[in-house]
């Protein structure tokens, strides 16, 4: 499979695993209506161009997201439509913000050595977990433990202890047939610097493997160049950038 090709393969299996309970359609676009942090799941995803003018399309949209109680929210990506949406919400004076890369690892073949083992958790304990490392709100986490909790390609949370019991770092993954996405990796920041996220991955990519997983991708934040020099080191490379858009300055929060 061609990088192209494993681009939106990796942006079908993205928009798969982060569906929220909360979603609908309009119109051709996906919007996500989830309460929790993660701005994947509180946003529109314009699928295809649609029937109606953009006002318009953005009125409904905007309607359901108020009704929500949510600043509104377009991610734009490559495969955003129409093609031109992203210069058309810069002309009304939209605001760009939180760009991120999404990588792939076309094989899962010769991954690093492994020395440590992983510890599985459930979705509310993992919620909690990585919750905790965010700083998340207690609604925040509970809508986090409810996606993982409905999601229809269900999540795997694992945490790597150190020998007195302490959190080294965490991570899951979402495998969809021979595909999987690493997600919410962290490491506490006593912790960094120490290997323990090369592990925790490699430990996650070989799992995954071994459920019959051949290919990988993940996103991460384009500033986040630590995390960035980790994945390269892991095999994955870059794929294809998205960002955010939105009206409203409480969606940066």
């Amino acid at each position: 499979m061609g990088l192209e090709a494993l681009a939106r393969r990796a942006e079908e299996a993205g928009l798969n695993a982060s569906a929220p309970p909360q979603q609908a359609q309009v119109d051709g676009w996906l919007i996500r209506l989830s309460p929790g942090k993660a701005k994947r799941s509180r946003c529109v995803n314009a699928l295809s161009a649609g029937s109606t003018a953009l006002e318009h399309l953005l009125d409904r949209c905007r309607q359901a997201f108020d009704a929500a109680q949510l600043p509104l929210i377009v991610r734009i990506t490559p495969f955003s439509q129409p093609a031109d949406l992203d210069a058309q919400l810069a002309a009304k004076g939209w605001f760009e913000f939180d760009p991120a890369d999404v990588m792939v690892r076309p094989q899962l073949d010769e991954l690093p050595t492994v020395h440590q083992r992983l510890q599985a958790v459930d979705a509310p304990r993992y919620a909690q977990i990585v919750g905790e490392l965010r700083g998340s709100s207690a609604g925040a986490i509970a809508a986090h433990a409810e996606r993982m909790q409905a999601a229809a390609v269900p999540y795997q949370g694992f945490v790597l202890q150190g020998g007195a019991g302490q959190l080294l770092a965490c991570g899951q993954f979402v495998r969809e047939g021979d595909i999987v996405g690493l997600y919410d990796i962290f490491t506490p920041p006593e912790q960094r610097g120490q290997g323990h996220a090369q592990q925790l991955c490699s430990a996650l990519l070989q799992a995954a493997k071994a459920q019959g997983a051949t290919q990988a991708y993940l996103q991460v934040g384009s500033d986040n160049e630590v995390a960035k020099r980790l994945y390269t080191r892991l095999g994955f490379r870059f794929a294809y950038r998205y960002h955010y858009r939105s009206d409203n300055p409480a969606a940066v929060d």
